[in-house]
């Protein structure tokens, strides 16, 4: 969490209404001149650390927007420093090659969640469609996942059964080498994932049948996923341990729906109000009636009042859709409309002119 009183603005050496533009250029400037891998000066370090926590909430517009307004306390919550991706901001440096050389020049280690040993299996996202109907009541949907499941045969291992892996003689069984890499700031040496073992410190003797060695197969399962009462298009459902298997017996991923509620041919939402429109006759507004309305649930009886003028909205309690966060139930809106014939007969005619000159 950013401490009080930073003038990032100032760490970064730009005004007040900078672009991003200029933001992420003053940024890459003072990073390379400050980054303690390359200027051993004292107090390099501390400048460093300053220059990337003023660029973290600066390059995020949400943040930007909060630390203008609280300063750089952020706020009753405070910034969030986690899940600074400096594989983002660092990205546009020129002349370094690809990111990954320049990240471990600067870092002497690869990416963090990169490691090719024992990784965490993917998360998926799934695209799920549902009727207006649906929302209102809440349901429970099965649907097809296309993922990474974990070899029955070798349980994930990648050996096939009865034989064990050996240790990795490259990297001894830690997973991880030395390198030594030239560039124009001098030599470093890095520790990076060994390409042998791929990081997991030992080397597969005889490889499962099933897999190939691989540890996961790709195959189709189905999921129930249960759908809340009044969730919106926008939400999604978390279902953990449904995405990809991990590599080597490692974490499932998770699996993300998305939902997507569908249009509806009379009905139009706002959260959980519900909106129609009907029309109704010159007679029934002037003398009162009682007319049908469709609801989610079935037809419903609306009273029409005498003297009813157009585009009344009447609202129906109760007969929009329930609320996610627990409140009561939404509400429906009925915009009547007094239809005007455009002919009528004599005789219509004549009882008018009779109540017109009464």
């Amino acid at each position: 969490m950013a401490r009080a009183n930073k003038d990032y603005y100032g760490i970064l050496g730009i005004l007040k209404n900078a672009s991003s533009d200029e933001i992420k250029r003053s940024y890459r400037k003072l990073a390379r001149q400050y980054h303690p891998d390359v200027n051993k000066e004292a107090g390099a370090a501390e400048k460093f650390k300053e220059i990337n926590e003023a660029y973290q909430v600066l390059s995020d517009p949400n943040k930007r927007s909060q630390y203008d307004y609280y300063g750089s306390a952020g706020g009753p919550g405070g910034f969030n420093a986690s899940g600074f991706d400096f594989g983002e901001q660092f990205s546009g440096f020129e002349g370094f090659g690809e990111f990954t050389d320049l990240f471990d020049v600067f870092f002497g280690r690869e990416r963090p969640g990169h490691h090719a040993g024992r990784e965490r299996g993917a998360d998926l996202r799934y695209d799920l469609r549902l009727t207006l109907e649906e929302t209102a009541r809440g349901i429970e949907k099965e649907i097809e996942v296309h993922h990474l499941t974990t070899c029955p045969t070798c349980k994930g291992t990648g050996s096939k059964p009865g034989t064990n892996p050996i240790r990795c003689s490259a990297c001894k069984g830690n997973g991880q080498v030395r390198k030594t890499q030239k560039t124009i700031l001098g030599s470093f040496t890095q520790i990076i994932t060994c390409p042998t073992c791929r990081g997991t410190g030992e080397v597969i003797t005889a490889s499962c049948e099933t897999c190939h060695g691989e540890g996961r197969l790709r195959k189709t399962h189905r999921v129930k996923i249960k759908i809340p009462a009044g969730i919106d298009s926008g939400h999604r459902l978390r279902v953990a341990g449904a995405g990809d298997a991990g590599s080597k017996g490692a974490p499932p991923g998770d699996l993300y729906v998305f939902i997507q509620v569908e249009a509806h041919p009379l009905f139009n939402r706002d959260g959980e109000n519900l909106y129609y429109r009907t029309k109704i006759s010159f007679v029934q507004a002037i003398l009162g009636d009682e007319i049908n309305i469709p609801t989610l649930e079935g037809d419903a009886t609306l009273k029409i009042p005498q003297g009813t003028q157009p585009n009344t909205n009447f609202r129906v309690k109760g007969k929009g859709l329930p609320s996610l966060e627990g409140r009561e139930r939404g509400s429906l809106h009925v915009l009547v409309e007094v239809e005007i014939p455009n002919k009528i007969s004599r005789g219509q005619e004549e009882l008018l002119r009779k109540y017109r000159d009464a």
